[in-house]
């Protein structure tokens, strides 16, 4: 009996021993990662990142530091949240993180990747980048574009001045998603698209239910053995948007394709200046083009420019709005010098934004304290070494933009909303909004940066200077200030509408 007992001792120690060396060779010859929280299982440290990712990221760096690793199900994760790691990884190792991850949502709305926001980083996308640079989003066609920008902002003035003259308070986010998307639509389609005038905005409430399907979190898309199973009912609504986008889009290249037909035939008579559609469809006939579009990548093209076009732009104006409503001495200085460039003959214009370096110092601090896209999201298309940590390929990356915006470390009263921040000669040359400085990335960095940065910065500064210089606003209920809680979405929405009153400070109807 003593000698069975002896050897199941002896047995444990062996099969102990042996556990423990095995653990420890194991962890001798794997990479070294940067540190990390406690995971579960199957789930990984999906649970860690609710309410809203951005703010629960934020948490765990200043736990974990400023580069850490989380598994999101079976997907590997670094989150970068210091402005020297994200350079790091943005500017010294970009050729490793041009990728963009793909999701179930994306890959299928996209036509299989055939678009440009979440396509693989090569030779179509260098193509479509080029694109965008050179024709579709460069300076000379967003020239040419400017009138209608300027009828839309017009259009939202009127709108603002009815209401104010009812006394009736008015949804600031709504005007402003239904302005942007017409803005969109009429510069890729040369149509509203969200009117009382039409189909009730049916393209408007097509965008937003793709935007709200490409938020939402997938668990086939990070759980391995959930990958063909459509647990969450995604499948039925990604197909339904898709038919129903794809409806619409195929009516309008047709009718597109059959006006430009007819002014061939008429030899160029009564040829007009040409939307973004028209560009495109110019390159399948360009027998030089390097690549040929196919009517797939149009259409997945076109899907990108609204998700990334309509409620970014919005989304900011609002929250810059609401800044200054609980900023009164702020609201006042930007009206001031808006009063002392423009005057009260005429509507502040695109042109006039270089002579207001105040207003363009209010968006930019909205853009640090509220940036649209609070995480920047890659996926490492090769091993690599960031500050020491070997991460593997095929590892995802996010960047916390709203994290880095608002470290106390890198600035002076970071949680406060102060504008002049932006107006020392090292900002203006340091902190621009293209992410060449990275302590402020609010549309990225480097080769995968937005590239309708010019569009949007002169959408949302325009627009708000007009509200500025056309309206005071007053909060429903006479509180004074509104709330500044974030909500939960792809880009930053306010968790609460910003409901208010526009009050007349100047008669928009000479000015317009």
């Amino acid at each position: 009996m003593a000698e069975a007992r002896e050897y199941v001792i002896y047995f444990l120690v062996w099969l102990i021993s042996t556990i423990l060396i095995r653990k420890l060779f194991k962890k001798l010859s794997s990479p070294r990662l940067p540190p990390s929280p406690l995971s579960l299982p199957i789930i990984g440290h999906l649970h860690l990142l609710a309410p809203i990712p951005h703010q629960a990221l934020a948490k765990l760096s200043s736990r974990y530091g400023p580069l850490f690793h989380v598994f999101l199900g079976s997907i590997p994760c670094i989150v970068a949240s210091s402005p020297e790691i994200s350079k790091e990884i943005l500017k010294t190792h970009e050729s490793s993180f041009s990728d963009r991850p793909q999701t179930a949502a994306t890959d299928y709305l996209a036509y299989g990747s055939q678009g440009f926001a979440f396509a693989p980083y090569g030779t179509y996308w260098k193509f479509m980048k080029k694109l965008c640079m050179s024709h579709l989003l460069g300076g000379q066609t967003l020239d040419l574009l400017q009138p209608v920008r300027r009828q839309e902002i017009k259009q939202l003035i009127q709108c603002l001045l009815r209401e104010a003259e009812a006394g009736k308070s008015v949804d600031i986010g709504g005007e402003l998603i239904r302005m942007t998307n017409n803005v969109m639509s009429r510069m890729i389609l040369s149509q509203r698209c969200s009117g009382d005038e039409n189909e009730a905005g049916e393209v408007r409430k097509l965008i937003e239910e793709i935007a709200e399907i490409i938020g939402k979190f997938n668990l086939s898309d990070y759980v391995l053995f959930c990958k063909n199973l459509d647990l969450q009912g995604f499948g039925k609504r990604l197909k339904e948007a898709r038919d129903r986008f794809d409806g619409m889009m195929e009516t309008i290249i047709d009718e597109h394709e059959n006006k430009r037909r007819k002014l061939k035939e008429n030899g160029g008579e009564g040829e007009v200046v040409k939307d973004l559609l028209d560009i495109l469809l110019d390159i399948p006939e360009d027998g030089s083009a390097e690549i040929k579009l196919t009517r797939e990548n149009i259409k997945a093209f076109i899907l990108d420019l609204f998700a990334a076009g309509t409620d970014t732009s919005a989304i900011t104006i609002e929250w810059a709005l609401a800044e200054l409503i609980n900023h009164p001495e702020i609201f006042q200085k930007a009206a001031q010098e808006i009063d002392s460039i423009i005057g009260n003959n005429r509507l502040v214009q695109e042109s006039d934004i270089p002579k207001l370096p105040y207003l363009q110092a209010i968006v930019k601090e909205t853009l640090r304290l509220h940036p649209t896209g609070p995480l920047i999201v890659r996926r490492s298309s090769k091993d690599c070494t960031i500050s020491g940590y070997q991460i593997p390929a095929k590892t995802r990356l996010f960047v916390n933009v709203w994290a880095i915006g608002r470290d106390s470390n890198h600035w002076e009263n970071a949680l406060e909303f102060r504008p002049e921040r932006f107006l020392s000669e090292d900002a203006k040359g340091q902190l621009d909004v293209r992410g060449q400085h990275y302590h402020f990335l609010p549309f990225g960095s480097g080769r995968r940066g937005c590239p309708g940065t010019s569009l949007a910065m002169q959408v949302v500064q325009t627009t708000l200077a007009a509200m500025i210089q056309c309206f005071e606003w007053k909060v429903e209920g006479g509180s004074g200030t509104v709330d500044t809680e974030e909500g939960v979405g792809m880009t930053l929405p306010r968790a609460h509408p910003l409901v208010c009153f526009p009050v007349v400070r100047v008669n928009p109807i000479p000015l317009i």
